[in-house]
């Protein structure tokens, strides 16, 4: 079975570059950003910013029996290949997210990794920093990515639904860039607010403004 490899992103720098060193070759790179760009042998999608149209817009060009949509700024830690090969021999009627891990030390790191940790448990919810490794035929199914300015992690997951939905033990690492920028507390109380604004109704647009 192939897998095609999308990665959204506003920039290319190095650790996008340092992710497609351990990417097989079919990968679509969807560019929202200012500048076009041109990867040999990875083909590259320009598109209007915005996560949710640039999965949408990258899942429209893949080839590949399962799918496997990155953040740019992930890191594949050693297994991650079994761990897809595991569990499309094992769970193919289900979609998979890693296990997520902080490039950073201290107290608030690892406590955002076990809150993360039990929202998976408790609510079949990872984020989209934590993969979605799905098959074309369920992502066909369930209509794919909406193209959503805020949530479009949210919103594909919950059409997925808990029974489809499998978070496994293999780790991916992601930055921490955005929690030191403003404070994990200050981060993780306006990422449960979007949350909350989302359930309640409110446009994903107006989300956005706070997010």
């Amino acid at each position: 079975m192939s897998i095609t490899v999308i990665i959204p992103t506003l920039i290319m720098d190095e650790r996008l570059e340092r992710l497609l060193d351990v990417l097989p070759d079919d990968v679509i790179i969807v560019n929202g950003g200012i500048e076009t760009y041109s990867f040999k042998d990875r083909m590259v999608v320009n598109t209007n910013p915005g996560r949710g149209l640039q999965l949408k817009s990258g899942a429209q060009f893949a080839k590949g029996d399962w799918l496997l949509f990155l953040h740019s700024d992930s890191i594949l830690t050693e297994g991650w290949v079994q761990a897809l090969t595991d569990h499309m021999t094992y769970h193919p009627d289900k979609a998979f997210s890693f296990r997520l891990r902080f490039d950073d030390d201290g107290f608030f790191p690892r406590f955002l990794e076990y809150w993360v940790r039990f929202r998976c448990w408790a609510f079949a919810l990872p984020y989209g920093d934590q993969g979605l490794f799905i098959s074309r035929a369920l992502y066909d199914e369930i209509g794919g990515y909406n193209d959503m300015p805020l949530m479009e992690d949210v919103d594909i997951v919950r059409r997925i639904g808990r029974k489809r939905m499998r978070v496994g033990r293999h780790v991916l690492i992601t930055s921490a860039d955005k929690y030191n920028k403003y404070g994990y507390v200050f981060r993780m109380l306006r990422n449960g607010l979007c949350l909350l604004l989302y359930k309640l109704g409110v446009d994903p647009a107006t989300i956005r403004k706070i997010y």
